[in-house]
């Protein structure tokens, strides 16, 4: 997929449509999110998903995108990102990072988050914990006239400060049109770098976080991202436009 040379600006119509696409998206993320339980496979969840995107008549955004098999990335455990479903039974004490992205309307929306399976140690909870929190001090800095690093610094600066490691071999980006676009945002670096951030823009921000070191690794399959030293990793994901009143999260489920 050949990306934009610049950072895409949404107009109010975009914005209305990824507004909806982020909502639908977070609904089907919630409903899938019951599924996982000890005894199910990570193909079922897949179906499970593939049947709850046909129901709100909407498309899979990463089935067949460059030929990825599934609907969801599924990635459990030591497993990072780009998880591809199978026959792997999931069992209590696993975490799962469920990766889904959808088309609305043209235009893409992608969320993650990492869950447990029946009850997790105090260790594994407190990387989750982290990850996810890490998103929001991320997000809390896309706002207009802030520089892109600045939502990086802020990821790496919290999760270092809780003594876990930053993934740095895959990074966040811009979405709409494509499910990737301009720019690339690490979770990690300097502040106060990059473009200035305006009003429009639409990113996906998603720290990836490890409980050992940061390296990673990709497995025989091609697709599968692996910490290199095994240990477990979260990943949390949200889509997010940048207003004129701040962050707004289009992917943020509201009961």
């Amino acid at each position: 997929m050949n990306k934009p040379s610049s950072i895409s600006i949404k107009t109010k119509d975009e914005l209305a449509i990824l507004r909806e696409g982020g909502r639908i998206l977070a609904e089907i993320v919630h409903e899938l999110s019951s599924s996982l339980k000890s005894g199910i496979t990570t193909k079922e969840v897949d179906e499970n998903a593939e049947k709850l995107i046909a129901q709100h008549k909407v498309i899979p955004a990463f089935k067949g995108y460059r030929g990825f098999p599934g609907c969801v990335c599924l990635s459990v455990n030591h497993e990072v990102v780009h998880g591809i479903p199978g026959d792997r039974i999931l069992k209590d004490g696993d975490i799962v990072s469920v990766d889904v992205g959808i088309i609305y309307r043209d235009y893409y929306s992608d969320t993650a988050m990492t869950l447990p399976v029946g009850k997790i140690t105090p260790e594994l909870q407190r990387l989750l914990s982290v990850t996810q929190d890490a998103l929001y001090r991320g997000i809390e800095e896309a706002r207009p006239h802030n520089h892109l690093s600045d939502i990086s610094a802020a990821i790496q600066r919290y999760v270092e400060s809780n003594n876990f490691s930053i993934v740095k071999d895959f990074v966040g980006h811009g979405i709409g049109k494509n499910l990737h676009e301009d720019p690339e945002i690490p979770n990690y670096g300097p502040p106060h770098q990059g473009p200035v951030l305006k009003e429009g823009m639409v990113f996906a921000i998603e720290p990836m976080v490890n409980l050992g070191r940061w390296e990673t690794k990709i497995l025989d399959d091609g697709w599968t991202v692996s910490t290199a030293d095994g240990k477990p990793s979260a990943h949390f994901e949200h889509t997010v436009a940048i207003t004129d009143a701040g962050p707004e999260v289009l992917t943020e489920y509201r009961s």
